[in-house]
């Protein structure tokens, strides 16, 4: 019996490793800056209306049109959106962190559930953590050179959640990023069925793209809109956008969503990312953590609804 749980436990420990990665401890440094030629600053149209949500392909409806953006956020937009929210007053430095305020939720007492009362001590960003690529330097963010069009990662969902809400939308809940990332197809993944590595930035990927792409020797998350079709240092990527057109919304990093359901206070992330094997790249897979953590491999969009709609959003 002892036996059998050791084995199991060991399969247990190197699914994690494969899953999470081992996190590097490389300090801030510059790489080759990448123009795609993809406006990081474009929002798409999502019309309302019927899709397939989830591993089985549920019939679901969304009720309204909403927008959400083409790409990730990116360094270069979050590195601004700090610098202004620091000259407002909105946020601050502390030991290696970027607090600020969330309005916090009900608590239900539920095991292992978090107390989030009101406050302006929530982490919005990780400046501490081995990966980050933006610094803070004489009272300013600044982006390492090269990184300006990459995701931005290492944001917390409390620090996605307060970018959104000040360009005046929301995350996507998870039913609005899997419409967003399927249309109105039965994909396994945005782009369709198939995946190799021309098609996204993940496991099988990762090595040719630090190699040939940015000769550098670590795991590393690409432009946002880099898989469009072009070759960049002989490295060949397909168009392979959702059939609304969306960038990256399988691998390079993983992003958060809005829900957040009572009794429990992790929130969700859809994607996939560079760390990833291609299962975590469906669409209707699902990772999770505490809305204070912040990693290398986790970034974000926005969307923007019509005024009035009610997201379901049962937690809150």
């Amino acid at each position: 019996m002892k036996k059998k749980v050791l084995i199991l436990l060991t399969i247990f420990l190197a699914l994690s490793l494969s899953f999470c990665g081992k996190q590097p401890t490389y300090k801030h440094q510059s790489i080759k800056y990448i123009d795609t030629g993809i406006n990081p600053d474009t929002w798409v149209l999502i019309p309302k209306g019927r899709f397939y949500a989830g591993q089985f392909l549920k019939e679901t409806d969304i009720n309204y049109d909403y927008k959400i953006m083409l790409t990730d956020v990116t360094n270069q937009m979050f590195a601004d959106y700090l610098n202004k929210a620091l000259s407002e007053g909105k946020i601050k430095v502390k030991s290696g962190k970027v607090l600020g305020y969330y309005k916090g939720e009900k608590y239900y007492g539920f095991r292992h559930e978090l107390k989030i009362p009101e406050g302006d001590n929530y982490p919005y960003f990780h400046l501490d953590e081995p990966g980050v690529r933006i610094r803070y330097e004489k009272g300013k963010f600044v982006v390492d050179k090269g990184f300006e069009n990459h995701p931005a990662t290492v944001v917390t969902w409390f620090g996605a959640n307060a970018y959104c809400q000040s360009i005046g939308g929301d995350l996507p809940t998870e039913m609005e990023w899997e419409k967003a990332a399927r249309g109105n197809t039965k994909y396994s993944y945005p782009w369709g069925d198939d995946i190799d590595k021309e098609y996204a930035n993940y496991n099988f990927s990762q090595k040719e793209i630090r190699e040939k792409v940015f000769g550098v020797d670590f795991q590393i998350t690409t432009p946002v809109g880099f898989f469009n079709g072009k070759t960049y240092n002989g490295f060949e990527t397909k168009k392979s956008v959702s059939p609304y057109g969306l960038y990256d919304m399988g691998g390079n990093v993983w992003q958060w969503v809005k829900d957040r359901y009572p009794k429990m206070s992790d929130r969700f992330m859809k994607g996939g990312s560079f760390r990833n094997y291609d299962i975590y790249l469906r669409i209707w897979f699902r990772n999770s953590a505490q809305p204070q953590y912040g990693g290398i491999d986790v970034g974000f969009r926005c969307v923007k609804r019509p005024e009035g709609v009610e997201t379901n959003n049962k937690g809150e």
